[in-house]
């Protein structure tokens, strides 16, 4: 019976590691580069608008920095994809585009340093998350970048939330979310000029072409000019 058991144990902790390696197996090597590239690219995309939109000397400080460490990463990434020969990775102009769905958007009530300080919590919880998906990722080289690439953006986190307390951004999120009557964002050109139309739900967003995309709220219709 206790040789049944250990059999039956024996089954389970293999059926445990084959579970975990298809899990990790699932993380694909060029999804992961372009994710992660798209995501680096927004943060310098962000802190070259914080650096002209800032008025803080800490956020300013702050977006260099962001510039600075994002931009030696994404170089370093892009490296790594290029040795790879059977690797297909997207060009600078697909890499933009699918870095505007991270671009910052500024909400009524909050100044650019509030919403730079709030986009950057987020984002750096999201990086995050996608470089701990990849700790297993196959490819030694890759697997070793996401390693030491992984405790610099904790840190950033850490950073990113003090900054977020210094400009008052964490309160003025708050009141925008108990805000009666406000259902709009103010969302942010490449430029850093913002959207100020009212009106509208927070699903605004840029589009391929630069363009703001603006949905009216269900139910609402616009009356002619």
């Amino acid at each position: 019976m206790s040789s049944l058991k250990m059999i039956r144990g024996g089954f389970a902790v293999l059926l445990l590691a084959l579970l975990s390696f298809t899990a990790n197996a699932d993380v694909d090597a060029e999804d992961f580069v372009e994710e992660a590239s798209a995501k680096g690219l927004a943060e310098i995309e962000t802190g070259r608008m914080a650096l002209r939109k800032g008025t803080s000397p800490q956020v300013k400080e702050f977006a260099q920095k962001m510039i600075d460490d994002h931009t030696a990463a994404n170089q370093e990434l892009s490296g790594i994809a290029r040795s790879k020969k059977d690797w297909k990775i997207a060009d600078e102009a697909e890499l933009m585009n699918k870095a505007k769905a991270f671009i910052l958007k500024q909400r009524d009530g909050e100044s650019f340093d509030q919403a730079y300080a709030n986009n950057q919590v987020v984002a750096h919880e999201q990086t995050i998350e996608l470089f701990r998906e990849a700790m297993d990722i196959r490819d030694p080289e890759l697997r070793a970048f996401v390693e030491k690439t992984l405790p610099k953006l904790e840190t950033h986190l850490r950073m990113a939330k003090d900054l977020a307390a210094a400009t008052g951004a964490s309160e003025a999120e708050d009141d925008g979310m108990n805000r009666e009557g406000t259902d709009s964002n103010r969302g942010l050109d490449e430029n850093g000029n913002m959207n100020n139309n009212r009106g509208i739900n927070n699903e605004r967003g840029i589009n391929n072409d630069n363009d703001v995309n603006t949905r009216p709220r269900p139910g609402t219709t616009t009356s002619p000019q």
